[in-house]
């Protein structure tokens, strides 16, 4: 039987009157890739931040290890090791590439040789945030600072990885190399659970997925069968 890490149990959210999320549930298993699809405002991004503790939702729960978080701060549920690289990057962009990945494991307790052997696997992972560890961080290119991001939230050695739109705004040969890392760290051992436009390339790493519309889940399944959807393809996929 496989081992619930996250469970989202009919979660509402709104803003002000308008009804964001209505009922959404689904689970992450440890050791999965599980993708939400959808298109933009369908509530995909609205769900990690539910999860993440930045939105409270109006009804349902939220179990992370068997424990509800949905009444947590979010500086809490870090703590529990569920990490977040937000759409947009989210870096420090005044801190330098080093200060922005010392930040990632302001939470941990463990030793600094711990931390400096996490500093090498991030490098390993993204030699260019090591070629860059000096350099202001709002300096980077937006390639760069998706590195950086995943790298930084990496630092706090999540037991979930959430990513909000990692491939947003870059270019193709960028995205190739951020999804062959996404692979990579799921085979590592990090579950992860990814929001993603990119529908292809989304559906194509993960083993499960959900397709989000107005705030409803409306289909799930493997992520190569919905690859292979019809109703996914003409959507999502360009037919």
């Amino acid at each position: 039987m496989s081992e619930s890490v996250l469970s989202v149990k009919n979660i509402r959210v709104k803003y002000g009157n308008i009804e964001a999320l209505k009922g959404v549930s689904f689970e992450v298993n440890k050791g999965e890739i599980i993708s939400l699809i959808g298109a933009n405002g369908a509530g995909k991004s609205t769900t990690l931040r539910t999860i993440s503790g930045l939105l409270k939702p109006v009804s349902g729960e939220i179990l992370f290890e068997g424990k509800p978080i949905h009444g947590m701060k979010a500086h809490e549920i870090v703590r529990l090791g569920l990490l977040q690289s937000p759409e947009g990057r989210g870096i420090f962009a005044n801190l330098t590439v080093l200060e922005n990945l010392e930040m990632g494991a302001y939470t941990r307790k463990d030793s600094k040789a711990e931390i400096n052997k996490d500093l090498e696997y991030v490098y390993s992972l993204f030699p260019r945030v090591k070629e860059r560890l000096k350099q202001q961080a709002g300096t980077l290119s937006g390639g760069e600072q998706q590195m950086l991001a995943m790298s930084r939230a990496l630092m706090g050695k999540p037991k979930l990885l959430l990513l909000d739109e990692p491939s947003l705004g870059l270019a193709p040969q960028i995205v190739d190399t951020i999804f062959n890392i996404i692979r990579k760290i799921n085979k590592e051992g990090t579950t992860i659970l990814l929001v993603e436009q990119n529908a292809h390339q989304a559906l194509n790493v993960s083993h499960r997925g959900y397709v989000v519309e107005t705030g409803e889940i409306v289909l799930t399944g493997p992520g190569k069968e919905l690859l292979t959807n019809s109703k996914v393809r003409e959507a999502y996929l360009g037919g």
